[in-house]
């Protein structure tokens, strides 16, 4: 009895994990899939869509602490979290590199030496 009891508990934490993760629609094979939440509010005023002036390089911050970094034709280049405080940001990468910027105003970021502003 006790093992049909943690395998069943298995197949739970299992089916809970596998939920969480979703492909986007249109989506192809080789893309990562994204991890969905249910908060709804980022609880500062700089969520959304953020790119350098020649639109190479694309920060879109989620509202769940979690960033999506596209560079030139590669979509998904970097990921990570993120953290609000007051004006500043801080990042971790997923793959361990850390960062961190400055809000000049609520339409302009500058990181890593350069100036991201809002997409409307």
């Amino acid at each position: 009895m006790r093992a049909a009891q943690v395998l069943a508990s298995s197949a739970v934490a299992v089916a809970l994990f596998t939920r969480s993760f979703t492909a986007p629609p249109n989506a192809s094979a080789n893309q990562r899939p994204t991890m969905q939440t249910d908060q709804q509010d980022a609880g500062h005023p700089y969520a959304g869509m953020w790119v350098t002036r020649d639109g190479n390089i694309r920060h879109e911050l989620l509202p769940n602490g979690r960033y999506d970094e596209a560079r030139g034709s590669r979509q998904s280049a970097y990921r990570g979290r993120y953290e609000v405080r007051g004006n500043e940001i801080f990042y971790w990468d997923d793959t361990g590199f850390t960062a961190d910027g400055v809000f000049v105003d609520q339409n302009q970021l500058h990181h890593g030496g350069m100036t991201f502003f809002r997409k409307p």
